[in-house]
């Protein structure tokens, strides 16, 4: 199978053009779309922004759910399925469990912060109330490249 064949990797291509459009910004590049999961319709799309709007919550991940739950109109969009460059911190987990998305598709692992595997391991607890199921490593070595190469040029 062609990688453009796969609609996982077509996904996360779209969330790596929005942390591409993040970093342009001078955000972390993180990029983030949520997929309706009957019709594979890409929703929503967004990269960090928390410079921009001056607002720490501002992660890629948080846009597209308040996006989509406006689109909706409601507090839980469970026929959602995030695609993420980056595996989400503590903040963004709990934000997708809130939201009662159904899977989390993301890129690169985040073994200093990431909430889903690397570090707390959010949905692990017994305490929250709804887990999604989680697929990491989607076109893992891209998502983790476009960090690497936006980090030194910083340093």
């Amino acid at each position: 199978m062609h990688i453009s064949d796969d609609p996982h990797h077509t996904r996360m291509l779209a969330a790596l053009e929005e942390a591409r459009l993040a970093g342009e910004r001078d955000e972390v590049p993180i990029g983030a779309v949520l997929v309706h999961r009957d019709s594979g319709k890409i929703t929503a799309r967004a990269g960090n922004r928390t410079i921009e709007h001056c607002d720490p919550t501002a992660h890629a991940e948080i846009q597209v759910i308040r996006d989509v739950c406006k689109y909706e109109g409601a507090q839980r969009i469970p026929d959602y399925d995030l695609y993420v460059t980056l595996e989400p911190c503590p903040m963004c987990a709990a934000a997708i469990s809130f939201a009662r998305i159904g899977t989390v598709y993301f890129g690169a692992f985040d073994p200093k912060s990431g909430g889903l595997t690397s570090t707390v391991n959010l949905y692990g607890h017994s305490q929250l109330h709804h887990k999604p199921s989680v697929v990491s490593g989607i076109l893992q070595e891209e998502c983790a490249k476009i960090l690497k190469n936006f980090f030194a040029l910083k340093r």
